[in-house]
């Protein structure tokens, strides 16, 4: 290690902080560390290793220092983010690149440089007068293929303490042997300026100083008076962008995908991988009744002695909390209302320290304090626009140990076996609620590389606009789009059985705009893609993929739902086959790759045109509106 560097990092430890940092024998974690100490200039640096005593002093500071503040039920705090900081933050996020690394129009890229000296410019002497934090975390189980080590800096104890619930702690691996020069990913953040938003919560307050930046090349995450989650805690998505480079890199895969257990006959449990843009139902498909969890947003998958294994890259859920009820989501419901630890972020906290957010009943509370500061019923922003009582995109933070249906291989450093991989978004007017491609190649393209998906609150924007989203990972892509559908295709060669691939959808309306699923008809969907898998039923050839026979589906329902009748009017309503929306899906994303897109593999337009003449001849046939039971 650099003798500056042992000299600055003794001058700003005291003797048991210095004694826990150089015990790690890995001078690339000294250098990181010492450089932005010298440049953040924090009054004192706490190291966190794994030790509880270490992990309990980061929550007791987060409550000392107004980032969080109990409520009624222990170990349960609650956190608001600035009025204006309350979801992703897509303009301010820019990967950092030189200018001679082209990766697509899609993908925000501002030059390296300049990057580096606006963010070092911000963080200049940013941390004086405040505790810094140095955690050390793992992406994926430790110990394993799969582990990819972390170290995160930030004068925030609310994003440490958040880090301790979602993520593996990986102190002692940074211990072991042979670390002295093993990559890591490095993430650096300040929440700035602070100023209070009721319940004696502080919050960032220099909004016009966001920024999130992502040096692509060197591994580093920075981020700037911010708090919310996903522009902060920078081993979720902010994460998912360096490990996405990596994979591609390496031959493997970082995906946006929920990763669960399906029940099936016996004790067989099969597992699927899934990708959801937010708030498109990944979280509750994930956390199924009956079925088991491994993870509801980030996996890493490989291919392993002929088999596709996978991992959570987290160990918790950073999950939206509205419309969660304990009719519709037992699970989740259970969980925030047991005694494990939480942070709740942006609902309304009533008196006596209780909690609301939209859905939890029908009747909205008079008054209460959420993240706008005191709420009352009718209150209006500064543009006149209702203020609710909690935030489209409120969240909350638990570790999966604390849901009943945690799969036991969560923390396998082997991973599970990837048999299926479902891909859903919202989409109103087009897909089939569940149906399989025919192949890995026609699902990798045609419900994957083609994915559509309306807009939600959870980044900033308008809503309800249809964006295109290969693989729902276009907002954490950090590599040309092309390649990434390549590294997809040439990800299964060589298996003789690669997993199935199907296409959910949950949003599908009728024409006068009533939704045709219920929130509980996906434990149907889900069970039949876990017969296809195991071809314990058939499927019906339409242009676009395999749809379920009506018969196979009763049967589920009545499985599952024996109180209710699932008619057959509602089946073709559900599975008409709408051709005019088919073709100009098909048309929009042929459009799309042909004049943006970087590296399109020739494949694709191969398989779009194919599926556009398939439907063209079923229109011709049957007409533009096409019931299940006429192919």
């Amino acid at each position: 290690m650099d003798q500056d560097a042992i000299g600055l990092l003794k001058s700003h430890l005291d003797d048991k902080n210095f004694k826990k940092l150089i015990a790690i024998d890995n001078s690339r974690v000294h250098d990181f560390i010492a450089k932005y100490i010298d440049l953040c200039r924090p009054s004192r640096v706490f190291i966190c290793t794994d030790e509880k005593s270490d992990i309990d002093y980061i929550r007791k500071m987060a409550l000392e220092h107004g980032e969080e503040a109990t409520l009624a039920t222990p170990n349960h705090t609650i956190h608001f983010d600035n009025f204006r900081d309350q979801a992703r933050d897509k303009e301010n996020t820019r990967f950092l690149l030189p200018p001679t690394y082209n990766i697509g129009p899609e993908i925000n890229v501002m030059n390296k440089e300049k990057g580096l000296k606006d963010v070092h410019r911000i963080l200049h002497r940013m941390m004086k007068g405040r505790e810094m934090y140095v955690r050390f975390f793992s992406l994926g189980p430790t110990g394993s293929v799969f582990t990819l080590p972390c170290v995160q800096i930030t004068d925030s104890a609310y994003v440490a303490h958040s880090e301790d619930i979602l993520y593996r702690q990986a102190y002692n691996e940074f211990l072991g042997k042979n670390n002295g020069h093993r990559r890591f990913f490095r993430f650096v953040h300040s929440q700035g300026r602070l100023q209070d938003a009721g319940l004696g919560l502080q919050v960032s307050r220099d909004l016009k100083k966001r920024r999130v930046y992502i040096d692509l090349l060197d591994e580093i995450v920075f981020s700037t008076n911010t708090q919310y989650g996903g522009n902060t805690i920078g081993l979720k998505k902010l994460a998912l962008r360096l490990a996405i480079k990596k994979a591609s890199d390496e031959g493997w895969l970082a995906e946006h995908m929920l990763l669960m257990g399906v029940k099936g006959k016996g004790d067989r449990m099969t597992y699927f991988s899934g990708a959801f843009p937010s708030a498109c139902g990944k979280t509750s498909t994930a956390t199924i009744g009956g079925d088991t969890i491994l993870g509801d947003d980030i996996a890493l998958l490989r291919q392993i002695d002929g088999k596709i294994m996978g991992v959570n890259m987290e160990r918790g859920i950073f999950g939206i909390i509205p419309g969660i009820n304990p009719s519709d989501d037992k699970l989740q419901w259970d969980a925030l209302h047991s005694d494990a630890e939480i942070i709740f972020s942006n609902i309304l906290v009533t008196e006596g320290k209780q909690l609301y957010w939209e859905g939890k009943s029908e009747e909205w509370p008079d008054k209460g304090i959420n993240h706008s500061g005191d709420w009352f019923n009718g209150k209006k922003d500064d543009i006149g626009k209702l203020i609710p009582p909690s935030h489209k995109n409120a969240r909350f933070s638990i570790s999966l140990e604390n849901l009943s249906n945690v799969d036991p291989n969560l923390h396998n450093p082997d991973g599970v076996e990837v048999k299926g991989v479902i891909y859903g978004g919202r989409d109103s007017d087009t897909f089939v609620p569940v149906e399989e491609a025919f192949d890995w190649v026609h699902g990798v393209i045609t419900k994957a590389a083609a994915l559509e998906s309306e807009t939600t609150a959870a980044t900033l924007g308008k809503r309800g606009v249809r964006k295109f989203n290969p693989m729902s990972n276009i907002d954490f892509l950090s590599i040309p789009i092309g390649n990434y559908i390549r590294n997809h295709l040439d990800f299964t060669n060589n298996m003789p059985d690669p997993p199935r691939i199907f296409s959910v959808n949950y949003f599908l309306k009728d024409m006068s705009g009533k939704y045709l699923n219920h929130k509980s008809d996906k434990r149907v969907w889900v069970r039949w893609m876990d017969k296809r898998v195991h071809n314990e039923v058939k499927a019906i050839k339409t242009p676009t993929g395999l749809m379920p026979y009506y018969e196979d589906l009763v049967d589920i329902f009545e499985d599952i739902f024996p109180e209710i009748a699932y008619s057959e009017d509602e089946y073709v309503t559900q599975f008409t086959c709408r051709i005019p929306q088919h073709l100009a899906k098909v048309k929009r994303t042929q459009k799309m790759y042909a004049a943006r897109i970087l590296y399109t593999p020739e494949e694709l337009f191969d398989v779009l045109e194919e599926q556009r003449l398939r439907l063209e001849d079923a229109r011709d046939r049957y007409g533009n509106y096409v019931s299940p039971y006429d192919f």
